[in-house]
């Protein structure tokens, strides 16, 4: 098809065996038509073979289309150009749908044109907020997944340019942990004008900076299925999408599975076919399309005899607090720290940051290992701070946004705190469920109240188990490791980087538990 400016883009189409005209599903990637997203989605095939159009775009810039990627802003006026051009296929009987997760999530949402919208979309694991949904968390950039996905992205552009030995440079810095120290100078060289590495060297503590974007209002009132999962690190993005559909008078359908960004364990395409065939070929609404929202629970993380399953989210319950008690030593200690449920918190606790050897990040929504993980060998560090509840004695369901709030004395202009909640079961193994982070510049000495927000998390703990929280200031190489000098030039540690302590005062300390939806998410 040509743009509206001339370039060219190019597609593949996959058409029903049957006579057509058909409904339209449309996917727009940055990573090749042929691979069709089909890491975590059917093959576009299985899609015709049920009555669609499948045609999925190359963006422009990208795989065999004419023109330079410049990332997301392209897409309002190619994302419109495109679905005029589908809608008037000589197959295409003019209902349009777009799915697709990620970059061809956003895809769906961006148009320069009310007139040129999807008649349903369901996008995954996007958000609107370039800061706060693609690029950073609690004022700290994603490090290793904004490196290992900006990267990829300039691979792509080195192919493109017939530049061998660059995209040879990318792929061994990938395979030998390199691109954790070098990742940013390789952006720099290889694609300076890419979208991670502009996001890599803007500050995340300056919102305004950052571009949120905003679709068509009309847009929100189309049929939309949203789809995310606990450990992805667009999670927030899913939720606050939902939010603003609802808010603007649509009515959307949230499922949030047990996925990371890359495994949904079987995916929602059938779910997905019978809400296209149902707003795309006028076929009746199945059970599974009458719930607004369900989420899946994960055996890993709700009991022992727990099943995979979906159900609705808890719209009754409390939300649990639990304050923080320490009489000094839970950094040294990691059951000395305590975990108050209904009580309030007690005691101080220093901890000590060396940029030598920075507390690892692991698994959570943030890791190139996403997922629940054991991390006894973590709390067991000097330089973790750890607070437990007592064994529980009934069954307890976490389900919402957990929420920390906590007063601070540092001895440096700028440092990280980085949660993890995680379960510690009767033999003492620690899984963690959900992590969080804040990045933070105050004056040295300064006390502040802080507060951290973790991933969203839905886990149920058995009798016998305990809640734990621990706390670290790094959170290696998920984030970069914090130069405590005030300046935002991060990355791996530094012979400049400052030794940290942290002063914690408990008596002001709270950790919540709110409610899945009806609140806002932010990046600070």
């Amino acid at each position: 098809m040509d743009c509206r400016d001339g370039t060219q883009l190019i597609s593949r189409v996959w058409q029903p065996a049957d006579q057509g005209p058909w409904p339209v599903l449309l996917m727009r990637q940055p990573y090749g038509r042929a691979i069709a997203s089909t890491i975590t989605y059917a093959h576009p095939s299985w899609y015709a073979a049920h009555g669609f159009l499948v045609v999925v775009q190359d963006v422009r810039g990208q795989g065999a289309s004419q023109g330079t990627f410049q990332g997301f802003e392209q897409e309002l006026s190619d994302g419109a150009d495109t679905v005029r051009w589908v809608r008037k296929l000589d197959c295409s009987n003019g209902r349009v749908g777009c799915y697709g997760f990620s970059y061809q999530g956003l895809t769906q949402l961006l148009s320069d044109d009310p007139a040129a919208l999807p008649d349903c979309l369901a996008p995954a694991m996007a958000g609107l907020d370039e800061r706060g949904d693609w690029a950073c968390e609690g004022g700290a950039h994603w490090w290793a997944l904004g490196l290992g996905w900006g990267l990829q992205l300039a691979a792509l552009r080195c192919k493109k340019l017939g530049d061998d030995a660059g995209w040879q440079a990318i792929r061994r810095s990938l395979g030998s942990g390199n691109f954790l120290a070098e990742g940013l100078d390789l952006l720099k060289r290889h694609d300076p004008q890419g979208m991670a590495c502009r996001w890599l060297q803007l500050p995340a503590s300056e919102a305004p900076r950052w571009v949120c974007h905003q679709p068509v209002a009309a847009l929100w009132q189309r049929p939309m299925l949203l789809i995310g999962g606990w450990y992805d690190p667009h999670l927030r993005g899913i939720l606050n999408l939902f939010e603003q559909a609802r808010a603007a008078g649509g009515s959307p359908l949230l499922r949030i599975g047990a996925y990371t960004h890359l495994d949904w364990n079987g995916g929602l395409d059938r779910l997905q076919l019978a809400f296209f065939q149902h707003h795309l070929q006028d076929q009746a609404a199945t059970e599974e399309l009458s719930a607004a929202v369900l989420v899946e629970k994960d055996p890993l993380t709700n009991g022992k005899n727990s099943s995979r399953r979906w159900r609705a989210p808890n719209s009754d319950s409390s939300p649990l607090s639990w304050g923080l008690r320490s009489c000094g030593l839970a950094t040294i200690d990691a059951e000395e720290g305590e975990l108050l449920l209904d009580r309030f918190g007690s005691g101080e606790v220093a901890l000590v940051h060396d940029p030598w050897r920075p507390v690892p990040g692991r698994g959570g929504h943030l890791g190139l290992d996403p997922g629940p993980c054991e991390r006894g060998d973590l709390d067991r560090r000097s330089d973790v701070i750890c607070f437990s509840s007592s064994p529980l004695s009934t069954p307890l369901e976490l389900e919402g946004r957990p929420l920390l709030t906590i007063s601070v004395r540092a001895d440096q202009p700028s440092f990280d705190l980085c949660a993890a909640l995680s379960v510690v079961d009767p033999e003492g193994r620690v899984l963690q469920l959900s992590t969080g982070v804040a990045r933070t510049q105050q004056l040295a000495g300064e006390k502040s109240l802080l507060q951290v927000q973790l991933q969203p998390l839905l886990a149920e703990l058995c009798p016998g188990e305990r809640l734990r929280l621990s706390l670290a200031g790094a959170a290696w190489p998920q984030i970069a490791v914090n130069p405590g000098d005030g300046l935002e030039t991060f990355g791996p540690t530094g012979p400049h980087h400052r030794v940290i302590t942290l002063e914690l005062e408990l008596a002001d300390s709270q950790l919540q538990l709110l409610p899945l939806l009806g609140g806002k998410f932010g990046a600070h």
